[in-house]
């Protein structure tokens, strides 16, 4: 291989951990400003007082729960009867992603099946040429 080659690679390897350091380190400072709230939904019985919906604009900026998913839903706990927020998941939300995935998915496999069948045509075509010319050169 080319020097130039190796040198991309090895920028390419310090950049992706780079970046995954930084993903990890903000994930990480989220999950420290959640837990010094109280969160006694994990140590304890509770029951969800609202179900899991989207976080509006002004939330989304007080509400750190509302920062990891965007969505929260409201419980109570059982044992000190507080009621606090807790950060979840939405199931539409995981179904919309789920079938956006599989369109783009499907889509990339009929644009790649364009391709290479106009490739094979191609390639076909420049065979039977050279045949021809052979051919006539007899």
């Amino acid at each position: 291989m080319e020097p130039a080659v190796w040198v991309l690679g090895a920028l390419l390897a310090v950049c992706g951990h780079w970046w995954a350091e930084a993903s990890l380190t903000l994930e990480q400072e989220i999950q420290d400003k959640t837990a010094v709230r109280s969160q006694c939904w994990m140590t304890e019985e509770f029951t969800v007082a609202s179900d899991c919906s989207i976080c509006d604009p002004f939330q989304l900026k007080t509400n750190s729960e509302c920062g990891v998913t965007g969505f929260i839903e409201q419980v109570k706990c059982t044992t000190i009867e507080k009621t606090v927020y807790k950060s979840c998941r939405s199931a539409l939300m995981e179904k919309l992603v789920f079938w956006r995935f599989v369109a783009s998915m499907i889509a990339a496999a009929v644009i790649l099946t364009i391709v290479v069948v106009f490739r094979q045509r191609t390639l076909d075509r420049n065979a039977l040429e050279k045949v021809r010319k052979q051919i006539e050169s007899i």
